[in-house]
This record gives structure tokens, C-alpha cells and sequence, in this order.
């Protein structure tokens, strides 16, 4: 499902869209409120696995409109996809639950690259919003002297791989490990840092120096 209200760059979308084998744009509209009516009246639109959901919509905005999504269709994954890289942005869409965090000026191959980490179960972060996390995000909670203080070594070399935008398919080959094994892994680290997806807890780690600038 497409949220976006330019019209051209919803064409866009459906161009990139509809040339991937195994994707299907099943709806798209242009404001939030209409979005959730036709998935509240059940209208005869298919269940979207992934949301691409733009922030500056008119009325409902989307960082208010991500809750609601969640909680009409659990199981879909939401990607933020916008032209906002403001600060306040990034974060309130990764504490409210993000699954991902586009920019407008991503490539082509980088959204479908990004739906398709999200679907297998990962997260995807424009780079320029990794860097920024990475290089610019200021410390907001005390540092943490040993990150073996709170995660297990193997924990920790989960979480570096989902800092580089491995999803858990992908560590289970890097790693040589099950993907049941990677997906305890994944939980615990979910638990320890107290965050509810990838993005969260990547963003954290690099806060409490978890996880360093090298």
C-alpha cells in the first residue's frame, strides 16, 4: 500500500513497483484518513504486506497516522517514505515502531532493496539517516562503560550485522546459524535495550556507545 499524495510521485512508485517479480502496488491513496476508512470498511483492496507511508500528508500527518495503521493491520510493516530528514522526524517514526526510513531521493533499487529487507524480516535506513544516526545523534542516555555489561558476545555481533542492514536471512548465512537461533538472538537484544524493532535498537546501541563510531 502506497500513502502519498503527489500524484507524480505515486506514478513513480507504481512504475518501480510493477516491474518486480512477486510485487504488487495493491492500493494507493492520497491521504491517511482515506487509508484507514478502506481498510476499516474492509473495501475490496488486498492486505498489504509493506506500507510505504509518506509524513507531510494533508490532514492527518504520517507519524500520526502510524499507530493506527499498526493497529488496524498488525502484521504489516510500515516504511516511512519522505522527503523529512529532520531529526524529530527519524526518531518518533523509529520509537513509534518504523520498520523503515526512506528518503524521497532514494533510488529506485534502494526502496525495492528496502521493502524486501523489511519483508524477510530486517529493517531499512537511508544512508544518509545511518550516517546521521552514526556521526550526529547526541547522546540522550548514560553510557554504557562494557556493552558485555549488557548483551553476549554473539548478541553483539547481531546487532553490528543489523547495524549494516543485514536482515536475519542474511545473518544466518554470514553466521553460519539458524534462522530460529538468529531470531532468539534478535528478541533478546529487543529486550536488553528495551526497543521494539532493528532501527531502535541500532539507533540505541549507537546512543549508549553500545555500538562505536569505529
Amino acid at each position: 500500500m502506497l500513502v502519498e499524495d503527489n500524484r507524480d510521485y505515486r506514478s513513480v512508485i507504481e512504475h518501480a513497483l510493477e516491474i518486480e517479480p512477486n510485487f504488487e502496488l495493491v492500493s494507493q491513496f492520497s491521504t491517511a484518513e482515506i487509508a484507514l476508512r478502506s481498510i476499516e470498511q474492509e473495501a475490496s483492496h488486498a492486505v498489504p504486506d509493506v506500507i510505504l507511508l509518506d509524513l507531510r500528508l494533508p490532514g492527518m500527518d504520517g507519524l500520526e497516522a502510524l499507530p493506527w495503521f499498526q493497529k488496524a493491520l498488525p502484521n504489516v510493516k510500515v516504511i516511512i517514505l519522505t522527503q523529512s530528514d529532520a531529526e524529530a522526524d527519524v526518531l518518533e517514526a523509529i520509537h513509534l515502531g518504523a520498520s523503515g526510513y526512506l528518503l524521497k531521493s532514494s533510488r529506485a533499487n534502494e526502496l525495492i532493496d528496502g521493502i524486501r529487507g523489511v519483508i524477510a524480516g530486517g529493517a531499512t535506513l537511508d544512508p544518509s539517516i545511518a550516517r546521521f544516526i552514526l556521526n550526529t545523534l547526541q547522546a540522550k542516555l548514560p553510557i554504557i562503560d562494557s556493552a558485555n555489561e549488557l548483551l553476549s558476545e554473539r548478541e553483539l555481533e547481531i546487532l553490528t550485522l543489523l547495524a549494516e542492514g543485514l536482515a536475519k536471512k542474511e545473518i544466518c548465512i554470514r553466521l553460519k546459524i539458524s534462522y530460529s537461533t538468529v531470531d532468539t538472538h534478535v528478541s533478546h537484544i529487543y529486550e536488553k535495550l528495551k526497543t521494539p524493532n532493528a532501527p531502535a535498537a541500532v539507533a540505541k546501541a549507537y546512543r549508549t556507545g553500545i555500538l562505536g563510531a569505529d
